[in-house]
């Protein structure tokens, strides 16, 4: 009977990129009727790669991402093997085809169909769209996903004295793609978030001389690998360094030894770089070549931009960048939500919103047929994130998890903003950054699915040590719990072969007549 009156509920997805696909599996898991409208050609969204000039969000050619292939991956669809550790976007593009395939996705998804407007109907949704012959039609739905991301929109810093009389190019790093065309020009890059660094790193081949502009007056730089050869993320994202480092170590404290960490690999403070706020004070940039085009001068750091000339840009300490070719702003996005309501749903504000229950709900909503998925920046995976929201507004929506009265929701929401507010550094990105693992915690405490740590312990106890000092991949929110997967323990235990057999010695490398040498993964 459950799934019958399941089954009469539509439910539309809007996206089918990265956080857009596990909304569609799971509405398929309850029986829902579930459409999802993809205005591009193809699914992936930002890991879509587009060539040429487009107004959706994109990735440069060479783009790696900065997150494990295990730390990014779906709760029950583990990477491929031969995948590397770190992905090329086209092989996390192959990763979403396949996930598709998987899950008998394909015929859910209308490619090519862009959604115009929202209508709310006692807790129903009209839906406007234009198929691919553009075509206007019209549906009503239960409920409806956004999953379009928060990165298609280039955001502008204000105009900076003199700019309107420079006469070099002005670009955003949206329509950055590859390094063709830069040989021998002098680029001056803005902003030193993930993007910012790419690019740097990348030009700083083939440029006479690039100048990154750390507008806050430096920057931590994370690599991809730690100590032994293991993913950083392997040991940031962990059941231990949240149970027990996170609830038992202050804020601070946690700070310098994270810093000290950094500084192993990299003297931020004899580079010049040291920014005036912690590590865990900002979204961390992850850039393995930065430290090296620092070092070898290729790269030179400067504070915020004072003004233009015709041909040149002059810093805040009043060095100057001559010449100039190029100004790159790698200063993130803008984004407004006027397609729901034309804005009334959730109205944005010099690109700050109100707020979202557990960066999902709109508050104010009477009935919670409305949810945004994606729109969150984890230290950690964004995949995972999304499918876990996905799977509670699903559950909420079937009547399996019941969300808390608009006050208290609201309440929630505000004391999130300032507890932002002492942390993080003034920037627009941090109203959608999370702590990963205390937050699929929170999500996964509502779903019931929580791995059950104390019953592991004296159960089987190899395996508690595994999953409460190992990386916290999302398959551990399968163990137990409604929607089990029988697979989830496997998968884990599987974890180490998946991450160590595309990096294999050659023959006789690991050979050693006193024993057998000990793993990166024995924890």
């Amino acid at each position: 009977m459950e799934a019958q009156e399941n089954a009469k509920k539509r439910v539309c997805v809007v996206g089918a990129g990265g956080s857009g696909l596990p909304c569609i599996r799971w509405a398929k898991e309850y029986d829902f009727d579930v459409t999802c409208f993809e205005g591009s050609n193809g699914i992936g969204g930002l890991w879509h790669y587009k060539p040429g000039p487009t107004d959706l969000s994109n990735v440069m050619r060479s783009t790696v991402i900065n997150t494990s292939k295990e730390m990014l991956a779906y709760s029950d669809f583990p990477p491929d093997e031969k995948l590397p550790i770190f992905m090329h976007h086209s092989a996390l593009h192959r990763y979403l085809k396949d996930y598709c395939t998987h899950h008998d996705l394909w015929k859910h998804i209308k490619l090519q169909h862009k959604r115009t407007s929202d209508y709310a109907e006692t807790g129903r949704w009209t839906v406007e769209y234009l198929d691919s012959s553009g075509q206007s039609h019209e549906n009503v739905f239960d409920a409806v996903l956004v999953a379009t991301g928060h990165q298609a929109t280039p955001n502008y810093p204000q105009s900076f004295p003199g700019q309107e009389s420079f006469t070099g190019k002005i670009s955003h790093s949206h329509d950055y793609r590859s390094p063709t065309g830069y040989d021998e020009k002098t680029v001056v890059v803005v902003g030193v978030g993930n993007s910012g660094a790419d690019i740097a790193s990348e030009l700083a081949r083939v440029t006479k001389q690039v100048y990154l502009v750390a507008r806050r007056g430096g920057v931590w730089i994370f690599n991809r690998m730690a100590d032994r050869g293991i993913p950083l993320d392997y040991i940031l994202g962990n059941r231990f360094t949240t149970h027990v480092m996170m609830k038992f170590s202050s804020p601070k404290r946690l700070s310098k030894k994270l810093e000290k960490s950094l500084n192993k690999k990299f003297d931020h403070e004899k580079a010049g770089i040291k920014p005036p706020f912690g590590p865990l004070c900002a979204h961390p940039t992850v850039c393995d070549e930065l430290p090296l085009r620092l070092t070898a001068g290729t790269v030179v750091m400067r504070p915020q931009i004072k003004m233009f000339t015709q041909t040149s840009v002059i810093f805040e300490d009043d060095t100057e960048a001559q010449n100039v070719d190029e100004v790159i702003f790698c200063t993130g996005f803008t984004y407004d939500l006027k397609i729901l309501e034309n804005g009334k749903t959730l109205p944005v504000e010099n690109n700050h919103h109100p707020g979202l229950y557990l960066h999902m709900f709109p508050p104010e909503l009477d009935k919670n047929t409305l949810c945004f998925v994606g729109l969150l920046m984890p230290w950690g995976g964004l995949f995972p994130a999304a499918e876990m929201q996905a799977r509670l507004f699903c559950a909420q929506l079937a009547g399996e998890v019941e969300l808390p009265p608009v006050d208290q929701m609201n309440r929630v929401i505000a004391q999130e903003i300032e507890a932002a507010k002492k942390r993080f550094v003034n920037s627009q990105r941090h109203n959608f950054e999370v702590d990963y693992d205390p937050y699929m915690d929170r999500l996964a405490g509502m779903l019931g699915c929580m791995p059950k740590n104390f019953k592991l312990f004296l159960t089987d106890f190899s395996f508690f040590r595994k999953v409460f000092f190992g990386p916290s991949i999302p398959a551990i929110y399968r163990i137990h719990g409604k929607h089990a997967w029988p697979g989830a323990r496997e998968a884990y235990l599987g974890l180490e072969h998946r991450t160590t057999c595309v990096r294999l010695p050659m023959p006789g490398a690991n050979e050693r007549k006193w024993g057998r040498r000990k793993t990166a993964f024995e924890w």
